[in-house]
Formats: structure tokens, sequence, C-alpha cells
């Protein structure tokens, strides 16, 4: 039996995905889609009569803008957001501001595939003459972290957001689901599947194929000890998440010309 429901979800699609780029830790609004799609994902979750005590977000405006918007269509816009950089999405390193299509036509679509799903593999590190370094590293949003700015990753795998996720799943989220509060995590596409990957059981191998499309809630329901009592349920009309599945999953594929 259930006795605990969570909601997790990425992000509306944001300005650099929409340009098939690895966005990570640049701080990129939501597109004219990702607007609607978090609104819509309000709109869902009210008609569907939940209702929600605080959201969780990271640092990054798309994560946080969501948050507002799906709160404001459910009508619900005092609910505290609490943000955390511990949510912000996987640090691509090197790779960041590069585009999936072509970096697949350099090096192959395996390899752009194990780099943005392995769970273990970790990309090129970023370094000072990265065009983005100083943006990310100088941003002030980062000087009252619970980690000092040099030691803020340069690169991550799946496995290193697990690491510095759970800790605050379990010090900060679940002891706010304890006390019977009903809470949804504003996330990334990596953020969200290092937690399903923990909260399901899912494996090292398997959770290479787990894609999350933007803007759609996953009802999590989990038993007293914070076990799966039931597949995670990603809410909506099932075919077009389907195709917003393959939209992600084309993004890391060679772009065929016509």
């Amino acid at each position: 039996m259930s006795k605990y429901k969570v909601f997790v979800m990425r992000h509306g699609e944001g300005a650099w995905t929409k340009e098939n780029r690895f966005c990570s830790w640049v701080d990129q609004r939501l597109s004219e889609d990702g607007v609607k799609e978090a609104l819509a994902c309000g709109h869902l979750l009210r008609e569907a009569g939940y209702h929600l005590d605080v959201v969780f977000t990271s640092l990054l405006s798309r994560s946080i803008h969501t948050a507002w918007l799906l709160l404001e269509a459910m009508g619900q816009e005092w609910v505290p957001v609490v943000k955390s950089w511990r949510l912000n999405e996987r640090h691509y390193g090197a790779l960041i501001g590069l585009n999936r299509a072509e970096m697949a036509l350099n090096h192959g679509e395996e390899q752009v595939k194990q780099w943005r799903r392995s769970y273990d593999l970790t990309p090129p590190p970023i370094d000072k003459s990265h065009p983005y370094f100083l943006e990310i590293y100088n941003d002030r949003r980062y000087s009252t972290c619970d980690i000092s700015k040099e030691d803020l990753p340069k690169s991550e795998s799946l496995k290193d957001v697990l690491e510095r996720l759970q800790p605050y799943w379990d010090g900060t989220i679940v002891p706010e689901i304890k006390q019977g509060k009903s809470v949804l995590i504003s996330g990334h596409g990596n953020s969200c599947r290092a937690l399903l990957k923990h909260l399901q059981g899912i494996s090292d191998a398997d959770i290479v194929n787990v894609t999350l499309p933007t803007g759609t809630p996953i009802l999590i329901e989990l038993d007293e000890n914070f076990r799966p009592t039931k597949p995670m349920q990603l809410l909506g009309d099932q075919d077009a998440i389907q195709a917003a599945i393959r939209k992600v999953e084309d993004q890391g594929k060679v772009k065929q010309t016509p």
C-alpha cells in the first residue's frame, strides 16, 4: 500500500533544448513552448484534484520558472518554492554549448548516447578557456551554497549527480514528505533521472534507456520505507508523452537532410 506520493518533473522546454545544445549549468530561460508545457502541467494537476505544499527546484531559471508557472496554473502561487544547487542539471563539462546532432555526426550516435544517458561515464571537464566558464563560476547564485565555488563540479556523470543529490533528498525533502506534505520536484532531465534511479531501483544498465520528456509530471508512490509500491506514472496524454520522448531521443542523432 502506498503511504507517500511525490511528483517529479523535468522543467519545460528551455531555449537551448530547442536549439539542441548541451545546456547544463548555463542559465537559460524557457522557450515559448516550455512556458506552455509548464502551464499545461499545472492545469493537469489541478484538474486531477492535486494540491501541493512545497516545491523544490534547482538554482537554474528554467527549473524555477517552471515551478512558478505550474503553481500559477494550479491557483497555488502561495506554496513555498525551495531552491538548491543539488537539484541542478548534470554538469556536462566541456560539452556545454555544443550541438548534440553535430556531436553525433562527429563522434557517432552511440558515443553521444553514452555521454547523455550512461550512469558512470564523465564527459571531459570544463576549463577556464571554455566560453561559458566565467559565466557559470562567477555567478552570484553559487556564493551562498553549502559548497565553495572552487569545489563545484567541472564535469559529472549521472552517478555524480546522484551522489550530490541524495543527501539533499534524505536530509531536506524526505522530512517534508514524512510530515504529510505534498511535494513536487521541478528538476532537470538528469537530476530527475538520478532521483528516479534511486527511488525506483533502476539498474546502472537500464538507466541508459530512461528518457524524460520536458514538462511532464511523474507520480511516484512509495511505502513507509520509501520503496516503490508501483511503477512510476507519467501523467497526461500517453501518445503525446511517447512522441515527446522520441523527440528527446532524436536530439542525439545525426540530423537527416531531406
